[in-house]
């Protein structure tokens, strides 16, 4: 039964978040070391014991999270796993770093220092209050397409995430994705609200930092990941450090293609995932895309014993 690990997105983090690890793995620790070193500040502090406001930022919330999902990941490896024991690695927007950075196609300072830039420049493309994201609940994807198109009004409205067969998140100037709300009600999406973020992530808005990921990526080393990496544009494999430069930078203005990426994955024989860091909402995504996928959470030292001893007993 073939195995994939994947790494959370945005709005999964939380003041805490990775501590147990690191206090009962010193490999686990070591990597918010790293962090620390490569931002050239305490970012394990503010992860563990600082304001959740802070935290939120999405220049700090992009590297925090990275540093969970391999925190999660290196107490995996002291137990005796590898990264080629899964058949592919996939990460939700930011999580396309951590996934990357576990198969070893990124160091994790390197990881941690583009994360900084991508998140610094994200917020920065747009002014506060200017752009807007909003998920839309029961309406499909080609649904949602139609209504940005609709809402967009010589504004920028885009589908943005398309994360489940229940949930699409929309993403442009905000009186377009007011207007997207209330044409998706009038549809009959069970819900629609907007969502607490700063920016409008995934969007045409976001092309100032994409040129800027450009440069940050051309200036940083990117090897060949040890195994598959299931890209959010591309919504399947890739295993070209070339390629996967050039999936990075469309990836800041692009679609993530989740739901779709799942559902490769599925029809390439994966049956089971590992949600690899904070939270649980990848997993939920997953149990809605496709109910025959086992997938297990591993944030906390007691559940890397736990799929560590199931993996054991199927070898």
């Amino acid at each position: 039964m073939a195995l994939a690990f994947i790494a959370p997105g945005q709005g999964a983090q939380f003041i805490g978040m990775g501590l147990e690890l690191a206090e009962s793995y010193p490999q686990s620790r070591l990597v918010y070391e790293e962090v620390d070193d490569a931002l050239g500040e305490k970012l394990s502090d503010l992860i563990w014991h600082g304001s959740i406001d802070d935290l939120t930022l999405t220049e700090n919330a992009q590297p925090a999270l990275m540093a969970t999902t391999l925190a999660a990941f290196r107490a995996l490896e002291s137990e005796g796993l590898k990264v080629e024991d899964a058949k592919f690695v996939a990460g939700h927007s930011l999580g396309e770093y951590s996934a990357l950075a576990m198969a070893g196609s990124l160091s994790i300072g390197d990881a941690a220092k583009l994360l900084r830039i991508r998140g610094r420049e994200m917020q920065n493309a747009v002014p506060v209050g200017i752009g807007a994201m909003a998920a839309i609940l029961g309406l499909t994807y080609s649904d949602l397409v139609e209504v940005a198109k609709k809402a967009a009004d010589n504004e920028v409205c885009q589908a943005a995430n398309d994360n489940d067969p229940s949930q699409v998140v929309v993403s442009g100037h905000k009186d377009a994705v007011e207007r997207a709300i209330e044409i998706a009600k009038d549809m009959g999406a069970k819900r629609a609200v907007l969502l607490p973020v700063s920016a409008p992530f995934h969007s045409e808005l976001m092309a100032p930092a994409a040129l800027k990921m450009e440069d940050a990526l051309s200036n940083t080393s990117v090897a060949d990941p040890e195994v598959p990496v299931v890209s959010n544009v591309k919504a399947q494999a890739v295993a070209s450090a070339v390629e996967i430069r050039s999936l990075l930078v469309a990836q800041v203005t692009g679609v993530v293609r989740w739901r779709e990426s799942i559902e490769w994955m599925a029809s390439n024989g994966v049956k089971e995932m590992w949600e690899i860091g904070a939270g649980r909402a990848l997993s939920g995504m997953v149990r809605r895309i496709d109910r025959s996928i086992s997938c297990s959470s591993v944030s906390k030292p007691e559940e890397v014993k736990k799929v560590i001893l199931s993996q054991n007993e199927m070898r």
